[in-house]
This record gives C-alpha cells, structure tokens and sequence, in this order.
C-alpha cells in the first residue's frame, strides 16, 4: 500500500480525492500491471480452472452474478442473469450540477448523489480491492485514469484492461493526469436500484468520475469511458465518433477508406467481416421471408481489407490535415466484437482462427464454456432453453487483429446502418431502404442526428421498435448537451466537404431478408470504382427524400443487383402503397427526434436543414443548403498533402 503513494509522488501523480479515501481506508487492495496478471485474478488464482463472481446482500444471502472458467484461449465469463447479457440503454444518471440534457440522479432517486457517493466509498472499504492505472484513447489524445474494482471481479476489470491501455504502475509517466476514474459497486445494483445496470458521472473541471453499479462492461466500461472522452471533445471542441473504420483494397489496388456509423446493431462490427460463400461459391444477396425464394450472384473477387477501428475513433483536431476529409484515429486499445451473427464452424473463418488460437488470452462474454476447454464464438450461452443469447461478445487486444492500421487514416466515405424490419404492403414498415442510398451532406447530418435504433437489436435491452440513440448514434454515452453535439457534428460535415455519404439498411430490404450483406455489397462496389464517377443514368432521387439518391442498376464483377433491392417499391409485396406507407413512418419517426433540436443555440444552417425536413423537402434543397463539393466522386489516396 505504501508503495503505491510512494510511487505516486515520486512522479508527482495526484489520485482523486475519493480514491485516496477509498484506497486508505479499504481492507487491502492490490495493484495490477498487465492483462496476465488480471487474466489469473478473474479465475480466482494460478491454481484455479472456475470462479464464481458472489456477494452478500441483506436479506438475501450469497448472489452470484457471474461463473468465470479458465479456457485455453483466454477467460470466459457467463453472467448468471440474462438481463445482464446486454446493455441497458437508460442507464446514464448525472451526480453533479454541470450543463447536461441527462437525467440527474437527484430527480430520479429523489436524494443527492453524495449521499449514495460516501455509501459507495463505505461499501468499497470494506472489500479487498484491485486497482490498475489506464489510458482512454491512443497516441496521447484522451484521459488517464484510476479503475478501483472489488478484487473478486477480476473479469470485470481484465475487460476494462483490455479495451483501454493498461499502464504498470512503474511506467506511469512523470505528471500523468488522472481525469477520469472508474469505481465499481456490482451490489448496488440490487440493494439500491431495483437490479438495474446503473452507472453515475459525476464530473468537475479537471476529473470525471463513473461509479459504476453493474458488471457489464458495456455501460460500465466501454461506454462509460466513452462518456469521458465526448465530455473531453465537448468541452474542446471536438468529437469522438460512434463507427468502425476500414481501408478496402479492390482487386485493381484500389485503395477506399470507409468510416460506418449507426446505432448499437447498426452494423459497425460487421463492417470489418468477410462476405461469406455459400457452399456452392456463390454470394447470397438474400431470402425472400413470404415466399422462401433465393436470390444468389457469383463473385469471382473479394476486395482485402485493413480494420482500423471497431466502434470508436477519434477526430482529433491535432489529426486533421485540412484537406477536406476527416482524418480519425482509433479510441481504443482492445474491440469488444459481437459474434451473434456466427451460429456455426465457418461462417467467419477470420474471426475463428483469431479467437481460437490467439497470440494473447482474450475474454470472452455470454459464450458458453468448460473450466480448460476452448471457448468459440459460436456456442452462444442461451436465455432460455433453445434461445440463444443475442449479444455474444468477445474483447480481442486491437494489437492482434491482422492487419489492423496503427495510424491515422483519412476517411472517404461515411457510411450509416440502419436495422430495418420486413415491410410489405399488407405490413408497412420503415424497411423501405435499398441496397445503400446516396445521402447529401444535409441529409446524412440529419440521420446522425435522428440515430435509429431500429429493428431486433441485438445489443441493448430494448422493446422494439425504432427507439432513437440521438446525436452522432453516440447520444447514449454523452453526458452534456444535446445541441452542442448536433453543432459539432455539423461543424464538421461541413469542413470536410470532399467526405462521400452513404446509407445502408441491414437485416431486411422490404420482404427480403439480407442479413449485413447491403453494406458488405456496398463495401465492394464503391471500392472498385475508386476515382470514377456514377453515371448520371445510375442514380435518381428517392420516392422517399430522406433516402437522398437511390440507385436505378448496380454491377459488381458483372454480376447484377436486381432492381427489387435497389428500389424497394419495384417488390410486388410492396409496391408503391407500401413504400409511400413506410416513408410516412420515417417521416413521423424523423419529425418527433428532430423537434428536440429546435433550441437556443443550434447552428442557422442547422436549423435550416431541419425546417427542410418538416416541411418534407426535396433532395434537391438539402442539396442547396450543403453543396456536395466533390459531387458523387468516391476521390481516395492517402491525402498526404
């Protein structure tokens, strides 16, 4: 313990104020260096194979919340309760009086959150504790911090380890600023809020605060950090984006960077997949849900591709290289990867042989496991008999992904994905979208603005629906303003006028259900064309103005995408009665979200886009409002200049 405070102040390193009550006054803690040593904690020790993750609450005895096995490509953890296998999208509560559009815990609980703070503290007193030092970001742009995790929790913290950079404790830099700190009290859950995955940011000028009262890493973790860094951005002006990045090779060397956003589900993961081969070699576009049919198409070449981020990057100012492109950077250290899309051996041999065999323990999450066997990604934990867990996940170290980019990279297109259900005309949904849509700038700032949820979503605990995740997709994580967001988001749509906008649907295109196959379609078609322009005769504008351009033929390796999937009211099970129903459905979605943009504060030309859209604008005005510079022109190079 000693040693600690010893080393902390011979690098002139100040911890915050509840740490240091915490750390003074708890039972023992311990201090973590490496994954390794994290790795061996969350099985219980060097000597064990299977640990289960329990505490003593009043009333009720021994809960467990998690069985943690030893497997032989890392640790994997199986929560006890399926409502913890996926992330809560209310879980957010403010503990300061700071500007934000976020509930606060005072309105909610109806007390202060310092009386719930000093309870956290008390309760963290009196458990062996681990603790470990961290960066969130990369390449010194983010937030050093302080993670203190009771010590039987080992899986929680290795997660957390994994997914932002680690630091032992003797190579903390001289004057490392700790602005953020996470602290875990998983009892909390159940003694104070009902078994909800509760998480309280409480900030100040100089530190952010998570108490985090659950052990799922999603809320806790990942996107409680997350909450972090889009504070940082906020308060100096830039963002950190809700996407995955990738540079796409065509078979020509064709080089294309793609940035995809979207909410949870939206895709982003996938973005990152192969397309899978039926057996028979060709590419399944997708299956038609009334009447069975298939609709296949031969592909002789795949595009290779270079992953760069997998679900948040930074768009650092200090990055930017005025040229009118947006230059990111990845925002983590380790990618927490859903595998809810692979049921089987072989249907993501990349993915398999990185997780079967990985260069460095990984931890895997709702996967189903024996204490020393191996755990695959395919053997998903089940809710309930027959029903598989729809959030399988596992954190794999960014450092092993092959041939993962370590750099900057400067984006060409900006993607979206949406969940879309099955539309028909005899049941009208918004699954109107086709293949990918060609957006203006005006109208891709407004779907980031509006960030459908969508359909079946795999991630969160949801009710269906078309639920909104707000400013950028990322509004969940966000702990200020709505509109200071929306402004930044704009800002830089605006300054990067050479960035190529796309949107893409992925689970249903009207009756057809197409699974991430559009967007992966997408990813081939828009890379082989490098340079080359769209046809005039190649692009209209949508029935649907919110869709911006839809696509009148597409060709990939001469094989043709029928129209039925380009323009979803050419299907004879939607036609133009079902379509024109699905838009208005959209149209009433886009009208509710966008109201709440309507404030003091919002950008002229903002404002002016989302008039547009109120009064159902055509293509052609957002057009007006934000000229595309580069018109239907996919330019890409590395932009060195």
């Amino acid at each position: 313990m000693n040693n600690l405070f010893q080393v902390l102040e011979t690098k002139n390193i100040a911890l915050p104020a509840d740490a240091v009550e915490i750390l003074t006054g708890c039972r023992s803690f311990q201090v973590f260096n490496n994954t390794t040593e994290l790795a061996t904690a969350a099985v219980g020790g060097s000597d064990s194979q299977s640990f289960e993750v329990a505490y003593s609450l009043p009333d009720r005895g021994s809960v467990t919340e998690a069985v943690v096995h030893r497997v032989s490509n890392g640790v994997s953890a199986n929560y006890t309760e399926a409502y913890m296998r996926r992330r809560d999208p209310d879980t957010m509560l403010i503990g300061d009086q700071l500007p934000s559009d976020k509930e606060r815990f005072s309105d909610k609980m109806g007390y202060d959150f310092d009386l719930l703070r000093k309870e956290t503290i008390a309760w963290l007193q009196s458990q062996d504790l681990a603790l470990f030092f961290y960066f969130a970001g990369r390449d010194g742009i983010g937030s050093g911090g302080v993670a203190i995790v009771p010590a039987n929790a080992g899986f929680f913290a290795l997660g957390l380890a994994m997914l932002q950079q680690i630091i032992p404790l003797e190579e903390l830099p001289e004057g490392f600023a700790i602005e953020s700190a996470i602290y875990v009290a998983p009892t909390f859950r159940h003694t104070h809020f009902q078994g909800k995955q509760i998480v309280v940011h409480k900030r100040s000028a100089e530190l952010h605060e998570i108490f985090s009262y659950n052990l799922y890493p999603g809320p806790s973790a990942k996107k409680g950090l997350y909450g972090a860094l889009l504070t940082k951005g906020e308060r100096e002006g830039w963002i950190t984006a809700h996407c995955s990045t990738v540079q796409v090779v065509s078979p020509y060397d064709n080089i294309t960077t793609f940035m995809h956003e979207g909410a949870s589900g939206g895709g982003k993961s996938e973005m990152l997949q192969n397309i899978v081969r039926e057996e028979n070699g060709q590419v399944l576009i997708g299956t038609n849900s009334l009447t069975g049919e298939r609709r296949l198409i031969n592909f002789p070449l795949f595009c290779s591709f270079n992953p760069v981020t997998d679900d948040m990057a930074l768009c650092h100012p200090s990055l930017q290289k005025n040229n009118g492109k947006l230059t990111v950077t990845d925002a983590e250290n380790g990618w927490f990867i859903r595998v809810d899309g692979i049921t089987d051996y072989g249907d993501e041999p990349f993915l398999e042989k990185l997780t079967i065999k990985p260069k460095e323990p990984l931890l895997f999450l709702n996967i189903e496991s024996i204490p020393g066997g191996t755990a695959l990604i395919w053997d998903h934990t089940e809710d309930s008999p027959g029903k598989r867990c729809p959030n399988p996940r596992v954190i794999v170290p960014r450092e092993i992904v092959p041939n993962v980019v370590g750099q900057p990279v400067t984006v060409d297109i900006r993607s979206f994905g949406v969940r879309t259900p099955p539309c028909t005309k005899e049941n009208p949904t918004y699954g109107i979208m086709g293949l990918f849509h060609i957006l203006p700038p005006a109208l891709a700032w407004l779907w980031r603005l509006a960030a459908p949820r969508g359909h079946a979503n795999p991630s969160i605990v949801d009710g269906g629906g078309m639920g909104s995740e707000g400013v950028g997709s990322y509004w969940p994580f966000a702990t200020g303003e709505m509109i200071t967001h929306a402004n930044l988001l704009l800002d830089q749509i605006i300054h990067t006028p050479r960035v190529r906008y796309t949107l893409t649907p992925n689970q249903y295109i009207g009756a057809w259900k197409v699974g991430f196959k559009p967007q992966l379609l997408m990813r081939e078609y828009l890379t082989r064309r490098g340079n080359a322009k769209l046809r005039h005769d190649q692009y209209q504008a949508a029935r649907c103005p919110l869709l911006g351009f839809e696509l009148n033929y597409l060709t990939i390796e001469g094989a043709k995408i029928p129209s039925r999937f380009l323009q979803v009211h050419k299907q004879t099970e939607v036609e133009n009665a079902g379509y024109d129903a699905g838009a208005e459905i959209l149209y009433d979605f886009f009208r509710t979200e966008l109201q709440k943009y309507l404030v003091p504060g919002l950008h002229p030309t903002g404002r002016r886009i989302i008039e547009t859209c109120l009064r159902g604008g055509s293509v052609e005005e957002y057009l007006e409002i934000i000229p595309m510079d580069y018109q239907y022109t996919y330019v890409n190079g590395d932009d060195e200049e």
